[in-house]
């Protein structure tokens, strides 16, 4: 089994904790769901886990299948780890458990994030209802991770890359920027001038960019 812990119950759900249920394993996947990573990446993403503790989950998720290690083609020819399309199945389940633990009254504000998780939730917070106004492109830089976002006829598309073509980019060194205007009415305004994000292109297509997205009602 993939865990330390095991659970002896015969329900699927006790097999899934027994697969993906210790510490971090779930952050570890949710990290690798845009798109393959190397070890240094994924201590970026996860600043607080040990490198022993990363190793360790890193191991007991290949043995379970959840993840595999790979290399890049040339010219990066570099060790990544991926996820294999059962392991890519785990999104809805990753965007599920955000969905559910954002109407928690406890829910922590302010702590880091990640740029992978930023563009999940955006994935997983997505309010078609609010892109009646035509569609987007959008490039988002955050440090030095780069995605494209398109919104059309009331669906969002994200991915990890470039946008040549956008109508607007945003950037920002930390992702909590974004998420403080998106979700917790920051003001646009107020990050623009004090630096904390640089928009270039149509400015009022990147602050409508930012309003596609809210979080459900409190528990």
């Amino acid at each position: 089994m993939a865990t330390t812990r095991k659970y002896s119950d015969g329900c699927a759900a006790a097999q899934a904790l027994n697969l993906v249920g210790e510490r971090w394993a779930l952050l570890v996947v949710r990290e690798l769901l845009l798109g393959p990573k190397r070890f240094t990446d994924l201590r970026v993403g996860l600043p607080d886990i040990s490198p022993n503790v990363l190793s360790q989950r890193l191991v007991e998720l290949e043995a379970a299948g959840v993840l595999r290690r790979t290399r890049l083609p040339p010219p990066a020819a570099i060790g990544v780890y991926e996820l294999p399309p059962w392991g890519l199945d785990l999104e809805p389940i990753v965007a599920a458990l955000g969905h559910w633990a954002a109407r928690s009254p406890t829910l922590p504000r302010g702590l880091p994030l990640s740029a992978d998780s930023l563009v999940l939730s955006f994935r997983t917070m997505f309010d078609p209802s609010r892109a009646a106004g035509g569609p987007l492109a959008i490039a988002l830089h955050l440090g030095e991770h780069r995605f494209a976002a398109d919104v059309v006829d009331g669906a969002l598309a994200i991915r990890r890359g470039d946008l040549p073509a956008a109508e607007a980019t945003l950037s920002a060194a930390d992702p909590g920027t974004l998420a403080a205007i998106a979700y917790d009415g920051a003001a646009f305004a107020d990050a623009l001038r004090d630096g904390a994000l640089q928009v270039t292109g149509d400015k009022a297509a990147a602050r409508r960019f930012l309003g596609l997205f809210a979080l459900p009602a409190t528990a």
